[in-house]
């Protein structure tokens, strides 16, 4: 019988699945194409797409692009559960967050 990783994993007692999903955090949190980081995130095109109303191969174009208009980079971002932050870095102060960018609301 094939078993698939989160079958696997929940086998595993609770100290070493805590060090796999912070290991599995870490390696998210380093950069990462659209591609890996849905990749990363278990998530297929097909239910990235389901997940927001498109055809797959939208999600297979969008993946491929090279420059997206930040609402689709977003709406990308909440469909694999998380929230898309913009960050300005200059040489000479501290990074800044930008507000209002990613939020419809704004």
């Amino acid at each position: 019988m094939v078993r698939n990783v989160n079958e696997i994993i929940k086998t595993l007692p609770a100290s070493r699945r805590r060090k796999i999903e912070k290991r599995a955090s870490a390696l998210i949190a380093e950069e990462m194409t659209l591609q890996e980081l849905r990749r990363a995130r278990a998530m297929t095109q097909v239910r990235m797409a389901k997940s927001l109303g498109v055809a797959q191969k939208q999600i297979s174009e969008i993946e491929k692009r090279t420059d997206m208009h930040i609402s689709t980079l977003r709406r990308s971002i909440e469909a694999m559960g998380g929230k898309l932050s913009l960050v300005a870095e200059f040489p000479d102060r501290e990074p800044v967050m930008l507000a209002g960018i990613t939020s419809l609301d704004a």
